[in-house]
């Protein structure tokens, strides 16, 4: 019989010497094994995985720990280093001694960033902080809306500390669990691990919003990469003016039937080689032009925004597609509905080496309303509490001036959590009185990674992929779940 895969597909094309080998090695054993063990007791014990399946140490992942109910999360990252010390950090004593020396005992052998041989002086929050909400949770007087609206559905956590002291570094470390470029994203662990509830949608989607305040941070697109894991766990960015996805929509002159017959065509030619190859990426690439063609018809509805109520509009403060941080915000919960399992949206405008005062009050205004807007909407819907929504920062700012602004700091700052299990109302951990060092309970970045994971269900210790010999995961060698603020 004529061996029906071309030429250029045949395994002796794509199968380097070491694979052939340890192939090769792999079937005598089953071979071996067949001899010795009945044939009855052959029968596969581990079902075969979808592309859009979980893979939870090589295993189908149908369900979360018992009694969990979080099924997703939404990350509002302000990038560019968001100042705890204007936004959820209350320092009365730094705003006593403003302008006054920095103590030495606090800054003598700490790593800092361009204020390297400045004189370091105290710069007191530049605006008043209110206690909020039932619960009297204290933060900044620039966030009325969230303030208002979702204050006793705030978990802040006012002890985080990182390893990095500039921004590239900050955002892998944050995004990833390493600083070390390459690792996969949080996005990406979990879609590996849980697998994804849509169908027509990505199961991890990224979106950035710009502002009119401070330095606008550069994002890169590694920052929600796969790494070493399957590419079709990957995020896609949706962008929130024009085509959400960029060449998804058919050439001008080609139907939804002719499309049709070309990815059948290409995915018969790409399933040729992935039974030849066994190659996850081959099944990817089948899987991703299957997930395009889908996004065709599902994206448009995704952004058509004429089904949301006046109500719905007026809450977020925008009618859509006007590419804001409030725009992404109302198609994060539109995300969230579809079952998308991870939602990322990037402000871009938070790195205010100068002009603090101004620059985050300006910033504040950009993200408030929004950030409200989507606690109220998904609590509204009963999906807060199946929802985990994360609103954090590569790292916080110094409390020494940097003239009338503030320096990277990496020793302490704040971000908070609500829904998804955990409660709401109270603070978290602490830094020392000038904002400085964090002292009590305090928080790695791989700390909230496990918890996150914990959240939906997963021990972050279990949830491993092996890598160039090494058994790697979303925390490293560290990360503690903080039980203390469950639910």
């Amino acid at each position: 019989m004529p061996n029906p895969i071309p030429d250029f597909l045949l395994p002796r094309d794509q199968v380097n010497r070491r694979a052939f080998l340890s192939r090769a090695s792999l079937g005598l054993g089953a071979v071996a094994l067949a001899a010795l063990v009945p044939k009855k007791s052959l029968s596969p014990i581990v079902e075969p995985r979808s592309p859009n399946s979980g893979d939870f140490r090589g295993m189908l992942v149908h369900a979360p720990r018992a009694g969990i109910k979080t099924k997703r999360v939404i990350w509002l990252y302000m990038a560019g280093g968001m100042s705890h010390i204007e936004g959820w950090d209350p320092k009365p004593v730094l705003a006593r001694m403003n302008g006054e020396k920095m103590p030495e005992s606090i800054t003598t052998g700490q790593q800092i960033a361009q204020l390297q041989g400045a004189e370091l002086n105290c710069l007191g929050p530049q605006h008043p902080f209110k206690k909020w909400g039932k619960s009297g949770l204290e933060f900044s007087s620039l966030f009325p809306e969230i303030g208002s609206q979702a204050a006793d559905d705030l978990c802040i956590v006012r002890s985080m500390h990182t390893d990095a002291i500039n921004h590239d570094p900050a955002h892998t470390l944050m995004n990833t669990g390493s600083m070390v470029p390459g690792r996969p994203s949080m996005g990406s662990w979990l879609l590996y691990g849980l697998g994804s509830e849509c169908d027509d949608l990505p199961g991890f989607v990224v979106m950035v919003s710009t502002g009119n305040y401070g330095q606008k941070q550069p994002i890169a697109a590694r920052q929600w990469h796969s790494g070493f894991l399957p590419s079709r766990h990957q995020g896609v960015e949706f962008r929130s003016q024009g085509d959400a996805v960029l060449y998804v929509q058919n050439p001008k002159g080609v139907s939804r039937e002719q499309q049709r017959d070309v990815i059948d065509s290409i995915n018969q030619i790409n399933s040729l080689s992935s039974d030849a190859i066994d190659d996850p990426e081959v099944a990817t690439r089948i899987a991703q032009y299957e997930m395009a063609f889908k996004m065709q018809s599902s994206v448009p509805g995704l952004m058509d925004l004429s089904d949301e109520p006046k109500h719905v509009l007026d809450l977020y403060g925008t009618q859509g597609a006007d590419g804001s941080f409030a725009a992404n915000c109302l198609l994060a919960r539109r995300l969230a509905e579809q079952g998308t399992r991870f939602i990322q949206l990037y402000h871009r405008d938070w790195d205010h080496h100068g002009q603090v005062k101004s620059n985050f009050a300006g910033t504040a205004a950009e993200v408030d309303r929004g950030t409200a807007a989507l606690l109220t909407d998904l609590k509204q819907r009963g999906m807060l509490d199946e929802t985990l929504v994360v609103f954090g920062t590569e790292f916080g700012r110094t409390p020494m001036a940097q003239g009338l602004g503030r320096d990277h700091h990496l020793a302490g700052f704040s971000m908070w959590l609500a829904g998804g299990g955990v409660k709401g109302g109270m603070a978290y951990g602490a830094t020392d009185e000038l904002g400085y060092h964090a002292v009590e309970n305090k928080t790695h970045v791989n700390d909230i990674h496990a918890t996150i994971l914990h959240l939906l269900g997963i021990d972050h210790l279990r949830l491993t992929y092996r890598f160039q010999g090494r058994d790697f995961r979303l925390t490293d060698v560290a990360g503690r779940v903080i039980n203390e603020i469950m639910a």
